[in-house]
């Protein structure tokens, strides 16, 4: 699903659905919104990785885990991009976590996007029984992974390769399965000043920037354009995207229920959030076109709504 800016001309932005499983959900409930997703258009359907609520919720019946949620999607979409905004790279060895990927990009056949983060909720952590290292530590692990990936991926079958990172060493490894997309898109995302955005410009294919106003986002894109300049990398190489809440109604009074049953005030949903009518959620979709990003993840808090997805799928790409 491709939009634009209906004021005036502005290059075309995909819309991507986004759940937070960990706040109350079942596979089921992804299930339905996987297929909703890809049935109206969508370009992609992520989740979270976490395995803790976080907030004023139950978290009822408990967190699902994202890679086996993707496995089983693979097998029961066709067409629909998948991938998790973002993995934290705490949660798994980086061998056993490039064969998940692989997997998971071969079972879906070629649908796998690859989003990874240094981690950063450390109650999950301990709830779980996870190491929690010092953020220095974690951006090592992070970059240590994202460039035992790209080894793997560029090694030829057949032959071995060890990787010496900072955290991660691998001796002799196979470096196999390969997945079938020769190279999945690699996201790297979040609001660091320095070693995201260099990161960014070394190994991704897109650079994503969660809930943020339009000064923040432009100032991490103008950082990754700098990061780049510093690798001798063509900034126009990285996609740019962000995560917005989405809460849309036909009227005030649909908004208003919307808004309710996810607990946020409508106001701050509209200042905040791709908030309001179709026209409303068109405008400012518009707005971080504008600032370069192509990608905007739709986060859908309230998961029974498909109809909510409906109605932005019909709606506003209408008035685009």
């Amino acid at each position: 699903m491709s939009v634009s800016s209906s004021s005036h001309a502005s290059p075309s932005v995909s819309l991507r659905v986004f759940v937070e499983p960990q706040q109350g959900a079942t596979y089921d409930d992804q299930l339905a919104v996987a297929k909703a997703a890809e049935d109206l258009g969508y370009e992609a359907f992520f989740r979270s990785d976490h395995y803790l609520k976080m907030g004023d919720v139950t978290g009822m019946p408990g967190p699902t885990d994202a890679w086996l949620t993707l496995a089983a999607l693979a097998r029961e979409t066709s067409s629909i991009r998948l991938g998790t905004m973002l993995t934290s790279v705490t949660f798994r060895h980086p061998g056993p976590l490039a064969i998940s990927m692989a997997q998971v990009d071969q079972m879906s056949g070629g649908r796998l996007d690859i989003g990874l983060g240094a981690g950063w909720y450390e109650d999950e952590h301990t709830a779980y029984g996870i190491p929690f290292p010092p953020l220095r530590e974690r951006f090592d692990l992070l970059e240590d992974t994202l460039g035992a990936l790209e080894t793997f991926w560029t090694t030829p079958a057949g032959e071995t390769v060890t990787v010496e990172g900072r955290r991660v060493s691998m001796t002799d490894s196979p470096a196999l399965p390969k997945p079938t997309q020769q190279r999945p898109p690699v996201i790297v995302g979040g609001h660091g000043k320095k070693r995201t955005p260099a990161l960014a410009a070394r190994f991704a294919d897109e650079f994503n920037v969660p809930f943020a106003d339009l000064d923040t986002v432009a100032t991490q894109y103008q950082r990754v354009d700098a990061a780049c300049a510093d690798r001798g990398r063509a900034p126009e190489e990285i996609i740019r995207s962000a995560a917005l809440v989405l809460c849309c109604g036909k009227d005030e009074a649909e908004l208003s229920r919307r808004a309710d049953a996810i607990g946020r005030e409508v106001d701050e949903l509209r200042t905040n959030g791709a908030a309001g009518t179709p026209a409303e959620v068109v405008d400012k979709i518009g707005r971080y076109a504008e600032l370069g990003a192509r990608r905007i993840y739709l986060q859908m808090l309230d998961m029974s709504d498909l109809d909510h997805l409906e109605l932005v799928a019909n709606e506003v790409a209408r008035q685009l």
